[in-house]
């Protein structure tokens, strides 16, 4: 294929590759969520935490400087899940006996509290991100267009369109990077939930345990 053709078929390129991005991103009711799993912008206690009501001292986890230090490093996901069920046990079998469900409880309440917060920010980030998508898309679409209508010229300078169809493979692959990376960043907030889930799992465990 020659340079010429090549050119002439930059423009249909980019508008395939984009073309599907609007069908992507509606999913549900916000135009802006790109993701195949539904929405669900936070988390309630009573769905990772099925042992009973939290006591009301719970909500005072992050005036305990063990708890406090404990619930960023569980919740890190670069901590592989059994070594921070592991911490769970070693934290739990090292507190004196009356004072295990109080801790423990709090435990749970710091790390629903900080991963439930994370997910959300992760969320909201998505929502952004895929705004931004959109509006690239239809960015595309426009200089696809005007790639087009300039190569139709008859006196168009070759110099520019070439220069207009170079920018547009480059931003289109950008975009396309882009929107395939969406796909690994929407799982996110799932693993957050199921590692959370985890988590009180062990707690509760823990506490059955004592």
């Amino acid at each position: 294929m020659g340079w010429l053709s090549l050119k002439r078929l930059v423009p249909a390129a980019a508008v395939a590759a984009i073309a599907a991005w609007p069908v992507f991103a509606a999913q549900g009711d916000d135009p802006d969520w790109p993701c195949i799993q539904r929405k669900v912008p936070e988390l309630s206690l009573g769905q990772i935490w099925t042992s009973g009501e939290l006591p009301p001292t719970a909500a005072d986890w992050s005036k305990d400087a063990a708890i406090s230090a404990l619930v960023p490093e569980l919740s890190a996901r670069r901590v592989p899940l059994p070594e921070a069920q592991q911490k769970i046990k070693t934290y739990a079998e090292g507190l004196p006996a009356g004072e295990r469900e109080k801790r423990m409880t709090m435990l749970v309440q710091g790390l629903f509290d900080h991963m439930n917060r994370e997910r959300s920010d992760v969320i909201a980030g998505i929502g952004r991100y895929a705004h931004r998508q959109r509006d690239m898309a239809a960015f595309l679409r426009q200089e696809a267009s005007a790639v087009d209508a300039l190569r139709a010229k008859p006196d168009a300078d070759p110099n520019e369109l070439t220069a207009r169809s170079d920018r547009l493979v480059f931003q289109t692959r950008v975009f396309r990077e882009r929107t395939e990376s969406l796909g690994f960043v929407c799982e996110v907030p799932t693993l957050i939930e199921q590692r959370l889930y985890a988590l009180a799992k062990t707690i509760a465990q823990a506490l059955k345990d004592q």
